[in-house]
């Protein structure tokens, strides 16, 4: 049964079926069932005891995923007031107490943050060019052996500490699990 416009299905965990709504926004755009389904392939089904951040959440479609399947920690981040609204209704209709909302921007959001993430969700707005800044920006939230998955029209060019250790492609969407090896060196 396909979800209704506005609403993303949750694929797998705790939350399997459950739909959450979200509002149509400019560059808002839910990530698809098939790419998520191979996204959470890649990171195993189970994501006990993982802190993740969910940067320009959008839908929450990612950030909800990562709860459903146990995540600790689920950071989500959104400066849109009406597609944060969405995701406050979410997580109040999901009682779902690992998530916690950021209203802010992204990249001022990993300036002042003091966060370690295991796993990090980045889809920003396509046009609005954020990926050359925010995977350097990354770099200091990130636990050794991170996984960043990052959604773009191409693959992004990777600063120094950066690996692509997966990728894909849905329809003009690139989709790259990369991980962090920064800590390596």
């Amino acid at each position: 049964m396909a979800a209704a416009k506005n609403q993303v299905r949750i694929i797998g965990g705790e939350w399997r079926s459950r739909l959450i709504g979200f509002s149509p926004r400019p560059d808002l755009r839910p990530t698809p069932d098939r790419v998520r389904e191979t996204l959470f392939n890649w990171l195993g089904q189970d994501l006990a005891g993982k802190c993740c951040l969910d940067l320009f959440a959008g839908s929450g479609a990612l950030g909800f995923e990562a709860a459903s399947r146990g995540a600790r920690r689920v950071v989500m981040v959104e400066r849109d007031p009406v597609a944060w609204r969405a995701l406050e209704a979410n997580v109040a209709r999901l009682a779902a107490r690992a998530v916690e909302l950021k209203r802010a921007d992204a990249l001022e959001f990993l300036r002042a943050d003091d966060g370690c993430y295991d796993v990090v969700f980045v889809d920003p707005p396509f046009r609005a060019g954020y990926l050359a800044q925010v995977l350097p920006a990354l770099a200091a939230r990130v636990a050794p052996g991170a996984l960043v998955h990052v959604e773009a029209p191409a693959a992004p060019a990777l600063p120094a500490g950066w690996a692509i250790w997966r990728n894909g492609r849905a329809g003009a969407v690139t989709h790259q699990l990369l991980k962090w090896t920064g800590h390596d060196a």
